[in-house]
């Protein structure tokens, strides 16, 4: 139960105005991620101390990658799938006509 409170607590930290409320939002869910006492919250309580100056940096410059991610991940899917396309030419194809491609549900 910590677990999940903690988790939908640590999304408060992209809900901040500036940088240095969303600081102390960080440093409150740091302290209360290290006084639940479970381990494998402790460690990735530990990844985001260390990464800490990346996840403040948001604030200075509001950018994310999750487009880029989302897209190499649909090329690693796509790669899976076909188990390696003999034509590289055919494959590059593929990936520039990702964006051509509209998915809707089917009911």
């Amino acid at each position: 139960m910590k677990a999940y409170y903690l988790k939908e607590s640590l999304r408060e930290i992209w809900r901040q105005t500036d940088k240095k409320k969303g600081e102390e939002v960080l440093d409150k869910w740091l302290e209360q991620a290290y006084q639940a006492k479970i381990p494998i919250l402790t460690k990735f309580a530990n990844t985001l101390k260390a990464h800490r100056w990346g996840i403040l940096n948001w604030y200075d410059h509001r950018i994310s990658t999750a487009k880029l991610e989302g897209i190499n991940n649909k090329i690693k899917t796509m790669k899976r799938q076909a188990y390696g396309y003999r034509d590289q030419k055919f494959f590059e194809l593929k990936i520039l006509g990702l964006h051509d491609k509209n998915y809707a549900f089917v009911g």
